[in-house]
């Protein structure tokens, strides 16, 4: 087989303009070819709810899969799924659902808090669960029992009382077993099978079968991320997920055989992910980019890996760490790998602003995360890293303030408050807490 050259090592400072910013926007999502598609199945669903669902899967498999009856998952096909799977693969999923509640429950808010701001003034806070969840599953050509996990428990934790899954059926009506067995360890039993714009659309508007819901958590494809988009005036939604993406912040001290197979592994979720190595040592840039060639001459979803490394791939040599971390700032990665000496990582970390999440030196591979270390693998991509973090509690319950002020906290701060309505020409504002002074005045 001929020689690949996929990754070609390239100083920061000789990129041009064009490359850097080609690097840096990456694959976008760009919903304006299926938009109207889309629109109109979430008028179909809103408009005929359980029957536009039925209708479109005996369409698109080209016979009934689907009926009223049979829309929600039954306890008999979960119990059938377990037979469908092995012990090992249950003993993972229970080690790993294990160790995100962990992990979650360690985030829940104080239930109630009060701090005396001034005297005579309280303020404080409750949290409370969203009352109804959506989540949503992706199937189809594969199976991820692994986002189950990071999308069920995190409500679960939460305490969200109601808690609806979508996953799209196969062609015989069936949810995946691995699907199934995940969800039902995790804890869910609202399980539906309609996938897509359809299943988007029918937790925000709600059929006879499948329940609304307040908000639809859950990465999906462009059918589905178009259907959140479109919807977000109905329901509210977490972020918007686009192919996934690395950047390995290395130096000298790093194996490249590990750096080598972690930007493989992210080019092989789809030919629009992005890897990418930023290094201030040459000699591991040079002998990553001989490793990555000489692997993918022979590793598994070969063409998916070549295309993302082609397309979205790079590997990039700073003349030291800061610009290494200037990179990384502006990159905004949803997966960052921190693979530097020990003596610099917390130094590195406090300079660290935008990624989704941090994965910490040679042996925290990403792949670990997405699996069993209880961190969140729903993470923002394409730049939402500037503005939030990846899934968590937060994503599910709602932050309620509370304020109590008695006669000596009024006395304080009451003109205050007046002086700050009338500039504002709010005189009624200025009147309710008058009203209340006059006590004191009387």
């Amino acid at each position: 087989m001929h020689s690949l050259n996929i990754l070609t090592p390239r100083r920061i400072k000789e990129l041009s303009k064009e490359d850097f910013e080609r690097i840096l926007k990456r694959a976008t999502i760009d919903i304006t070819r299926i938009e109207n598609r889309v629109r109109e199945i979430i008028e179909d669903v809103k408009r005929r709810g359980d029957e536009a669902i039925i209708e479109f899967y005996e369409k698109f498999y080209g016979r009934k899969v689907l009926s009223k009856e049979s829309i929600k998952v039954s306890k008999d096909e979960i119990n059938e799924a377990y037979n469908k799977v092995s012990e090992e693969f249950i003993e993972a999923i229970k080690v790993s659902a294990k160790n995100i509640e962990k992990f979650h429950r360690s985030q829940l808010p104080r239930d109630l808090w009060f701090l005396e701001i001034s005297p005579g003034i309280l303020v404080g806070q409750i949290w409370r669960p969203i009352d109804s969840v959506g989540i949503y599953v992706p199937g189809g050509r594969a199976a991820y029992p692994s986002t189950v996990l990071m999308t069920v428990i995190p409500a679960k934790v939460a305490r969200v009382p109601q808690i609806t899954i979508c996953t799209p059926p196969n062609p015989e009506g069936k949810i995946n077993p691995y699907t199934l067995v995940a969800l039902d360890i995790a804890g869910a039993r609202d399980i539906y099978k309609v996938g897509g714009a359809h299943a988007i659309a029918a937790m925000a508007y709600g059929t006879k079968t499948i329940p609304r819901v307040r908000k639809v958590i859950g990465p999906g494809g462009i059918w589905t991320t178009a259907a959140k988009i479109i919807l977000r005036d109905i329901i509210d939604i977490e972020f918007i997920a686009g192919p996934t993406e690395i950047v390995i912040l290395a130096d000298e001290s790093a194996n490249p055989k590990y750096i080598a197979r972690d930007l493989i592994s992210q080019a092989e979720h789809d030919p629009n992910s992005s890897a990418i190595l930023v290094t201030t040592s040459e000699e591991k840039a040079h002998e990553v980019s001989r490793l990555v060639n000489e692997i993918i001459k022979n590793c598994a979803r070969r063409e998916i890996v070549i295309q993302s490394l082609k397309n979205y791939g790079a590997i990039l040599i700073a003349n030291d760490l800061d610009e290494a971390i200037d990179f990384v700032n502006n990159y905004a990665p949803e997966h960052l790998e921190l693979i530097i000496k020990e003596e610099l990582i917390l130094q590195t970390l406090n300079k660290i602003h935008n990624a989704g999440s941090i994965f910490i030196g040679n042996y925290t591979a990403v792949a670990l995360g997405d699996y069993v270390l209880g961190t969140n693998h729903v993470l923002p991509t394409s730049m939402w890293a500037k503005r939030r973090g990846g899934l968590s509690i937060l994503d599910f319950i709602k932050i309620i303030d509370i304020q109590y002020v008695n006669e000596r906290g009024l006395y304080i701060v009451g003109k205050y408050g007046i002086i700050m309505a009338e500039a504002e020409g709010l005189i009624n504002h200025a009147e309710a807490i008058k009203v209340r002074l006059e006590n004191f005045e009387s």
